[in-house]
Protein backbone atom coordinates (compact mmCIF):
# COMPACT_ATOMS: atom_id res chain seq x y z
CA UNK A 1 0.00 0.00 0.00
CA UNK A 2 1.11 3.27 -0.72
CA UNK A 3 1.26 6.20 1.21
CA UNK A 4 1.03 9.77 -0.21
CA UNK A 5 2.08 12.38 2.33
CA UNK A 6 1.60 16.23 1.78
CA UNK A 7 3.60 19.44 3.73
CA UNK A 8 2.11 22.71 2.89
CA UNK A 9 4.98 25.37 3.81
CA UNK A 10 5.19 29.37 2.92
CA UNK A 11 8.12 31.11 5.06
CA UNK A 12 9.00 28.17 7.36
CA UNK A 13 12.13 27.71 7.97
CA UNK A 14 12.29 27.57 11.86
CA UNK A 15 10.19 24.37 11.09
CA UNK A 16 10.54 22.60 8.00
CA UNK A 17 13.18 20.54 8.68
CA UNK A 18 11.71 18.94 11.72
CA UNK A 19 8.79 18.09 10.00
CA UNK A 20 10.75 16.60 6.42
CA UNK A 21 13.12 14.41 8.89
CA UNK A 22 9.97 12.97 10.89
CA UNK A 23 8.91 11.78 7.42
CA UNK A 24 11.97 10.19 5.81
CA UNK A 25 12.80 9.11 9.58
CA UNK A 26 9.15 6.79 9.16
CA UNK A 27 10.26 2.78 9.07
CA UNK A 28 7.10 2.31 6.49
CA UNK A 29 9.03 3.00 3.48
CA UNK A 30 6.44 2.77 0.60
CA UNK A 31 5.58 6.91 1.20
CA UNK A 32 5.80 9.42 -1.61
CA UNK A 33 6.58 12.30 0.18
CA UNK A 34 5.36 15.96 -1.81
CA UNK A 35 5.80 19.37 -0.35
CA UNK A 36 3.91 22.25 -1.68
CA UNK A 37 6.04 25.38 -1.01
CA UNK A 38 3.45 29.13 -1.60
CA UNK A 39 6.80 30.90 -3.17
CA UNK A 40 8.56 31.16 0.31
CA UNK A 41 11.32 34.13 0.14
CA UNK A 42 13.24 33.05 4.15
CA UNK A 43 15.29 30.35 3.08
CA UNK A 44 12.81 27.41 2.75
CA UNK A 45 13.12 26.46 -0.65
CA UNK A 46 16.81 25.83 0.04
CA UNK A 47 16.19 23.53 2.53
CA UNK A 48 14.09 21.72 0.95
CA UNK A 49 16.05 20.73 -2.06
CA UNK A 50 18.57 20.31 0.30
CA UNK A 51 17.06 16.68 0.66
CA UNK A 52 16.91 15.84 -3.15
CA UNK A 53 15.61 13.51 -4.52
CA UNK A 54 14.55 12.13 -0.98
CA UNK A 55 11.59 14.56 -1.62
CA UNK A 56 8.79 13.02 -4.11
CA UNK A 57 7.40 15.86 -5.66
CA UNK A 58 8.14 19.43 -5.12
CA UNK A 59 6.72 22.67 -6.33
CA UNK A 60 7.59 26.45 -5.48
CA UNK A 61 4.73 28.85 -6.66
CA UNK A 62 1.96 31.46 -5.79
CA UNK A 63 -0.74 29.87 -4.19
CA UNK A 64 -4.56 31.63 -3.19
CA UNK A 65 -4.04 29.95 0.12
CA UNK A 66 -3.36 27.20 2.61
CA UNK A 67 -5.93 24.89 1.23
CA UNK A 68 -5.30 25.79 -2.35
CA UNK A 69 -2.29 24.52 -1.75
CA UNK A 70 -3.47 21.00 -0.11
CA UNK A 71 -5.51 20.87 -3.09
CA UNK A 72 -2.19 21.08 -5.04
CA UNK A 73 -0.80 17.96 -3.77
CA UNK A 74 -4.06 16.41 -3.59
CA UNK A 75 -4.22 16.19 -7.09
CA UNK A 76 -0.21 15.38 -7.44
CA UNK A 77 -0.73 12.19 -4.79
CA UNK A 78 -0.76 8.67 -6.11
CA UNK A 79 -0.65 6.87 -3.44
CA UNK A 80 -3.35 4.41 -2.11
CA UNK A 81 -3.74 6.54 1.45
CA UNK A 82 -2.96 10.47 1.76
CA UNK A 83 -2.06 11.35 4.85
CA UNK A 84 -1.29 15.90 5.72
CA UNK A 85 1.39 16.70 7.97
CA UNK A 86 1.71 20.46 8.27
CA UNK A 87 4.89 22.38 8.63
CA UNK A 88 4.73 22.67 11.91
CA UNK A 89 4.28 19.73 13.11
CA UNK A 90 5.67 16.38 13.33
CA UNK A 91 5.28 12.79 14.17
CA UNK A 92 5.72 11.81 18.19
CA UNK A 93 7.56 8.55 16.54
CA UNK A 94 9.14 6.74 13.64
CA UNK A 95 6.36 3.65 13.38
CA UNK A 96 2.88 6.07 13.00
CA UNK A 97 2.64 5.62 9.00
CA UNK A 98 3.38 2.06 9.79
CA UNK A 99 0.81 1.66 12.46
CA UNK A 100 -1.49 3.71 10.06
CA UNK A 101 -1.10 1.09 7.27
CA UNK A 102 -1.95 -1.71 9.94
CA UNK A 103 -4.94 -0.20 10.48
CA UNK A 104 -5.87 0.20 6.83
CA UNK A 105 -5.11 -3.33 6.42
CA UNK A 106 -7.04 -4.91 9.27
CA UNK A 107 -9.77 -2.53 9.49
CA UNK A 108 -11.22 -1.99 6.18
CA UNK A 109 -11.75 1.25 6.75
CA UNK A 110 -12.36 4.41 4.36
CA UNK A 111 -10.17 6.84 7.24
CA UNK A 112 -8.42 6.68 10.25
CA UNK A 113 -7.61 9.06 12.71
CA UNK A 114 -6.11 9.73 16.55
CA UNK A 115 -4.87 12.10 18.82
CA UNK A 116 -2.46 15.40 18.86
CA UNK A 117 -0.94 17.27 21.42
CA UNK A 118 -0.05 21.10 21.15
CA UNK A 119 3.55 22.08 22.27
CA UNK A 120 4.59 25.48 22.89
CA UNK A 121 6.21 26.92 19.95
CA UNK A 122 9.67 26.97 20.97
CA UNK A 123 9.54 24.42 23.48
CA UNK A 124 8.38 21.60 21.76
CA UNK A 125 8.58 19.67 25.40
CA UNK A 126 6.16 22.10 26.71
CA UNK A 127 2.46 20.20 26.29
CA UNK A 128 -0.41 22.61 25.71
CA UNK A 129 -3.29 20.21 25.00
CA UNK A 130 -4.02 17.45 24.16
CA UNK A 131 -6.22 16.68 21.51
CA UNK A 132 -8.95 13.52 22.07
CA UNK A 133 -10.39 12.46 19.41
CA UNK A 134 -11.29 9.70 20.95
CA UNK A 135 -14.98 11.19 22.17
CA UNK A 136 -15.72 11.37 18.35
CA UNK A 137 -18.94 10.56 16.67
CA UNK A 138 -20.59 12.22 13.44
CA UNK A 139 -23.29 13.90 15.79
CA UNK A 140 -20.60 16.07 17.40
CA UNK A 141 -20.30 18.21 13.84
CA UNK A 142 -23.26 20.33 15.45
CA UNK A 143 -21.12 21.12 18.05
CA UNK A 144 -18.10 22.49 16.00
CA UNK A 145 -16.27 19.14 16.97
CA UNK A 146 -14.49 16.75 14.99
CA UNK A 147 -11.45 14.31 15.07
CA UNK A 148 -7.53 16.10 14.47
CA UNK A 149 -7.57 16.87 11.46
CA UNK A 150 -3.68 16.77 10.94
CA UNK A 151 -4.12 12.92 12.09
CA UNK A 152 -6.34 11.92 9.33
CA UNK A 153 -5.63 9.79 7.22
CA UNK A 154 -7.64 8.51 4.06
CA UNK A 155 -8.08 6.81 0.88
CA UNK A 156 -7.43 9.24 -1.94
CA UNK A 157 -10.46 7.89 -3.83
CA UNK A 158 -12.31 9.66 -1.02
CA UNK A 159 -11.59 12.72 -2.34
CA UNK A 160 -11.78 12.10 -5.77
CA UNK A 161 -15.57 10.69 -5.52
CA UNK A 162 -16.57 13.72 -2.40
CA UNK A 163 -14.16 16.40 -3.27
CA UNK A 164 -11.42 18.43 -1.82
CA UNK A 165 -11.15 21.17 0.13
CA UNK A 166 -12.95 24.40 -0.10
CA UNK A 167 -10.90 27.36 -1.55
CA UNK A 168 -13.51 29.99 -0.19
CA UNK A 169 -13.09 29.11 3.10
CA UNK A 170 -10.10 30.44 5.20
CA UNK A 171 -10.26 28.27 8.43
CA UNK A 172 -13.23 25.58 8.79
CA UNK A 173 -11.87 23.91 5.33
CA UNK A 174 -10.72 21.05 6.54
CA UNK A 175 -14.17 20.82 9.03
CA UNK A 176 -16.30 20.86 6.36
CA UNK A 177 -14.17 18.17 4.21
CA UNK A 178 -14.46 15.44 7.23
CA UNK A 179 -18.14 16.97 7.30
CA UNK A 180 -18.49 15.74 3.65
CA UNK A 181 -16.59 12.62 4.24
CA UNK A 182 -18.00 10.83 7.72
CA UNK A 183 -21.60 13.08 8.06
CA UNK A 184 -23.00 13.87 4.78
CA UNK A 185 -21.85 10.90 2.70
CA UNK A 186 -20.75 8.34 5.84
CA UNK A 187 -17.24 7.48 4.68
CA UNK A 188 -15.88 5.00 7.15
CA UNK A 189 -13.56 5.65 9.73
CA UNK A 190 -11.46 3.86 12.63
CA UNK A 191 -9.37 5.91 15.86
CA UNK A 192 -6.28 4.95 17.07
CA UNK A 193 -5.84 5.57 20.37
CA UNK A 194 -2.53 6.94 20.97
CA UNK A 195 -1.29 10.34 20.25
CA UNK A 196 0.52 10.46 16.05
CA UNK A 197 1.00 14.33 15.89
CA UNK A 198 2.77 16.87 18.08
CA UNK A 199 1.86 20.22 16.73
CA UNK A 200 3.30 23.86 17.48
CA UNK A 201 1.00 26.00 18.52
CA UNK A 202 1.19 29.58 16.59
CA UNK A 203 -0.16 28.08 13.20
CA UNK A 204 -3.00 29.32 10.78
CA UNK A 205 -5.67 27.37 12.50
CA UNK A 206 -4.20 27.92 16.30
CA UNK A 207 -4.12 31.96 16.44
CA UNK A 208 -6.17 33.92 18.84
CA UNK A 209 -7.15 36.28 15.69
CA UNK A 210 -8.84 33.51 13.24
CA UNK A 211 -11.26 32.37 16.35
CA UNK A 212 -13.91 34.08 15.21
CA UNK A 213 -13.62 33.47 11.57
CA UNK A 214 -13.32 30.07 12.20
CA UNK A 215 -16.91 29.85 14.53
CA UNK A 216 -18.81 31.65 11.99
CA UNK A 217 -16.95 29.43 8.87
CA UNK A 218 -18.08 26.18 10.89
CA UNK A 219 -21.29 27.74 11.20
CA UNK A 220 -21.76 28.12 7.71
CA UNK A 221 -20.81 25.05 6.84
CA UNK A 222 -22.90 22.82 8.66
CA UNK A 223 -25.77 24.62 7.43
CA UNK A 224 -24.23 23.83 4.00
CA UNK A 225 -24.09 20.21 4.24
CA UNK A 226 -27.69 20.01 6.14
CA UNK A 227 -26.41 19.79 9.90
CA UNK A 228 -29.22 21.56 12.13
CA UNK A 229 -27.03 23.52 14.63
CA UNK A 230 -26.50 27.58 16.46
CA UNK A 231 -23.33 29.57 17.48
CA UNK A 232 -25.14 28.86 20.41
CA UNK A 233 -24.01 25.21 20.27
CA UNK A 234 -21.02 25.54 18.59
CA UNK A 235 -19.61 27.83 21.27
CA UNK A 236 -20.06 24.98 23.47
CA UNK A 237 -17.47 23.15 22.44
CA UNK A 238 -14.88 25.30 24.36
CA UNK A 239 -16.09 23.61 27.54
CA UNK A 240 -15.15 20.25 26.12
CA UNK A 241 -11.87 21.47 25.34
CA UNK A 242 -11.28 22.72 28.69
CA UNK A 243 -11.53 19.26 29.76
CA UNK A 244 -8.64 17.77 27.75
CA UNK A 245 -6.47 21.08 28.07
CA UNK A 246 -4.62 19.03 31.05
CA UNK A 247 -4.97 15.13 30.05
CA UNK A 248 -1.76 13.53 29.33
Amino acid sequence: MKISIITVVWNGVNTIQNTIDSVLAQTYKNVEYIIIDGDSSDGTIEVIKSYGNKISKFISEPDRGLYDAMNKGINMATGDIIGILNSDDFYVDNNVIEQVVKEFNNRNVDSVFADLIYVNQNNINKVIRYFDSGQFKPSLFAYGLMPAHPTFFVKREIYEKYGKFRTDLKNAADFDLLVRFLYVNQSTYHYIDKVIIIMRMGGASTSFSSVWTNNIEILNACKVNGIRTSIFKILLRYVFKLTTLFKK
